[in-house]
């Protein structure tokens, strides 16, 4: 699984609490960003609940 954060981000932090900060961390202009290339199977359910609580949508599947 891969994912990317798009510009509705707002920086809230949910996903970067969701996931420990070994998934998403702030950018430079304090917007989430996804820090690995490739999800592991073990943060998968992790990530999936980091997709469905950003209030924005922001986080997205990218296809492989």
């Amino acid at each position: 699984m891969k994912v990317k954060v798009n510009e509705n981000c707002i920086g809230c932090g949910s996903c970067i609490s969701l996931t420990d900060s070994k998934i998403f961390d702030y950018n430079d202009n304090g917007l989430a960003e996804c820090i690995v290339d490739e999800i592991k199977k073990e943060d998968e359910e992790v990530v999936e609940n980091a997709i469905t609580y950003c209030p924005t949508g922001a986080i997205e599947k990218v296809d492989e």
